[in-house]
């Protein structure tokens, strides 16, 4: 999101994490993406890195402050939802690698954090404020992965305000541009442009 924000234009490469190209490994031996291969040929492989150095291109809203640091606030968010929420959503998604406790285990360890967020938005539209920043983007991939495992819940539960904040975001222009889906690269093929956004 923060690339098509940006309006910067790449080539997108679809990577089948099941079937990794040489290409990526090559670029990146550790074979997660997102990978961002810049011109000078440096690689940012964190996705808060690629939006970092995107908004630094280019932040006509300000998702980010003018200096390029990212607060106390939003770090400290961003930290709990990778360091803690993130262990608790895989285990949630994915509870039949993880016997040793129910799916409503994870679940339930993996409210904490949506509490957290429940807090932050009782009185503004965003979690620090009513602008929208670089934390909301970086944590809503997430909670909407955590919605989706079962969203009759997630929609009728107690975190209404959350459950409005990512109704936005679903329903925003910005996110169904980048929605598209695309049949994984092949090495020797060309990607897809990809990042032409007009907000």
């Amino acid at each position: 999101m923060a690339i098509a924000y940006a309006g910067i234009h790449v080539e997108l490469r679809e990577i089948s994490l099941r079937d990794k190209p040489e290409a990526l490994l090559a670029v990146s031996p550790k074979g997660t993406v997102p990978v961002l291969l810049l011109p000078d040929q440096s690689v940012l492989d964190e996705s808060l890195d690629v939006m970092i150095w995107s908004l630094g291109q280019y932040d006509p809203d300000k998702w980010i402050a003018s200096d390029g640091l990212i607060s106390r606030e939003a770090q400290k968010l961003i930290e709990m939802n990778d360091c803690q929420f993130k262990v608790y959503l895989d285990r949630y998604k994915y509870s039949i690698r993880f016997p040793e406790h129910p799916s409503e285990y994870y679940r339930e360890c993996g409210e904490n954090f949506l509490g957290v967020l429940e807090a932050c938005l009782g009185s503004s539209q965003y979690l620090l404020g009513d602008q929208l920043s670089l934390v909301d983007v970086a944590i809503f991939p997430f909670i909407r992965q955590f919605s989706k495992v079962d969203l009759s819940w997630f929609q009728s539960s107690s975190y209404i305000a959350l459950n409005a904040w990512l109704d936005k975001f679903e329903r925003g222009e910005l996110f169904n541009s980048v929605m598209n889906k695309y049949k994984p690269w092949v090495d020797g093929e060309v990607g897809v442009p990809f990042g032409i956004y007009e907000s």
